[in-house]
């Protein structure tokens, strides 16, 4: 049975969710997916602790907001195996890349997960 566009979207936040918590120590405040045609973009909320704020605000900005930026992007790079599977087994299609930013200013993560083909939904009822 093919499930709604809704239903997957919600699937792949739960487990994005699920990694920031297990994995990264942390979760999003708030996350939300959208899946378009043969892509996931994955939008999370609040996902700064609190000394990374610190660091970011800090007298070198710049410094702070470039070494929260490189280890949080290692830290993903070390877990995308995981996160990679995760995403398979919800969209049922293969990832091919994923990319990912943080803004050190919002406490914003975006995840875009590029696909091996387009995502099956169910037809609108």
């Amino acid at each position: 049975m093919k499930r709604t566009r809704g239903q997957i979207e919600a699937e792949i936040s739960e487990a994005v969710i699920r990694f920031e918590k297990d994995y990264m120590g942390r979760g999003p405040l708030e996350t939300k997916s959208y899946i378009l045609d043969d892509m996931v973009l994955v939008r999370l909320k609040g996902v700064l602790t609190q000394a990374e704020h610190q660091l970011a605000s800090s007298g070198d900005a710049g410094k702070g907001r470039d070494l929260i930026k490189q280890v949080r992007i290692e830290l993903i790079e070390k877990g995308r195996p995981l996160l990679a599977e995760a995403i398979e087994r919800i969209a049922k299609c293969g990832v091919k890349s994923l990319h990912t930013d943080i803004s050190t200013k919002t406490g914003e993560r975006v995840i875009l997960f590029t696909l091996d083909g387009p995502v099956e939904i169910a037809p609108p009822a």
